[in-house]
């Protein structure tokens, strides 16, 4: 028998609702794949001739695949990826065509398709494969579930779908901002956009200058195996600090065991950290730069870069530069037709950047800083509410 939740609601009246069933997921829903579609009527954009949603084995963009002229499934259902990263479930209320390995759960009683989603996501559905995670209809219906009558299945799902709601906006509020930088950052570094200097007069025109004029490249840990990680006194800079951060954050970094002898190079403040190799241009040669005053090292898929001099640098300026439109679309055209793409000192040398005079630098770090921070509230309003919302699904999925 499966544990009795933590959190419980009460009828209106205020009694007690009856204890929940255990059953499993085949004895409460039709289960089926979705299955081969139709090419000749399905539409990428919505619109009178096709409007019927297709939906397929995806998470992004809640697995809209396109568009169709007619639909396999009509009424309250809630569908499971079956393929990758399987297990993940949304209910779904509105006619629709399923394709390829996408799950379709359709009730056999009167029971909440928006409970029992939420109670899927929130059960961990585990699938041997040595290859690609698979997750078929048989599979699926073996899933123990926990099932509360209909009204107390129904309070649930409004309190969730509430949460749901505040999260959706709060995302909302996090994309509309992260959108807005990137509309002032386009407008700044093409120059658009000028600051005056406090003075109310122009600053100087802008520079160009390549890296391999400005500074030296420098390489990640070498001679490093396994055993050498994830313990010793050494810190460094790991590989996805770099991907993630436009600027390499100290709360991320990875351990490493380095002898009194060993040469390595360390990472110094100022500094620009690539990532050297990926699968995909639109990932290679992401950077960031470090703003601290300790030593660590850098990660061996990693590069580093130091200007000569920093007297007429400012760093900040620096790391939002070197994600800026114009600099990542120059870096993405080096890896282009490559099928593992590993960026060396020799072609990141090559890389153009404008940079103006120092004060200005300031004022565009400072005014896309603010930004950040903002961004950065945001997100981590966003981030409570998530959490709530997992420790709601934890008190009544235990």
């Amino acid at each position: 028998m499966m544990v009795a939740p933590k959190l419980r609601f009460k009828a209106d009246d205020g009694c007690d609702f009856p204890d929940w069933e255990d059953k499993t997921l085949g004895e409460l829903f039709h289960i089926s794949a979705g299955g081969d579609i139709d090419k000749n009527n399905c539409a990428a954009k919505q619109s009178e001739d096709y409007p019927y949603p297709v939906y397929a084995n995806a998470l992004v963009n809640n697995g809209t695949y396109g568009y169709a002229n007619y639909y396999k499934i009509d009424g309250d259902t809630f569908t499971v990826t079956g393929r990758g990263d399987v297990g993940h479930a949304v209910a779904r209320h509105c006619m629709y065509v399923p394709i390829v390995r996408l799950l379709v759960c359709q009730p056999n009683m009167d029971d909440d398709v928006d409970f029992f989603a939420e109670q899927i996501n929130h059960t961990r559905v585990f699938i041997e494969s040595t290859g690609v995670p698979q997750l078929t209809a048989p599979q699926l219906s073996k899933i123990k579930v926990r099932r509360p009558t209909l009204p107390e299945q129904r309070k649930i799902a409004d309190l969730l779908s509430a949460v749901d709601a505040v999260i959706a906006a709060q995302q909302a509020e996090v994309d509309a901002w992260e959108q807005r930088k990137k509309g002032v950052m386009q407008k700044l570094f093409s120059q658009e956009v000028r600051f005056k200097a406090d003075d109310g007069s122009e600053f100087p025109k802008w520079e160009e200058k390549t890296l391999g004029e400005e500074g030296q490249f420098y390489g990640g840990l070498s001679g490093k195996g396994k055993d050498d990680f994830d313990c010793g006194n050494g810190r460094f800079v790991t590989y996805m600090n770099v991907y993630k951060n436009t600027f390499a954050s100290r709360d991320a970094m990875g351990r490493v065991k380095v002898g009194d002898a060993e040469k390595q190079n360390k990472v110094r403040y100022g500094d620009i950290l690539f990532t050297q190799s990926s699968e995909t241009v639109d990932e290679v040669g992401l950077s960031s730069v470090y703003l601290y005053n300790d030593e660590p090292y850098l990660n061996s898929f990693c590069m580093g870069y130091r200007f000569n001099n920093l007297d007429n640098v400012c760093p900040e300026f620096i790391g939002y530069c070197m994600r800026s439109n114009e600099i990542r679309k120059s870096i993405m055209l080096m890896g282009q037709g490559i099928s593992r793409i590993n960026l060396g000192a020799k072609r990141l040398a090559t890389v153009k950047y404008k940079i103006p005079s120092l004060p200005e630098q300031r004022k565009i770090a400072d005014c896309l800083s603010s930004m950040d921070e903002v961004i950065q509230k945001a997100k981590d309003e966003l981030a409570k509410w998530r959490e709530l919302k997992k420790g709601l699904l934890q008190q009544m999925f235990v």
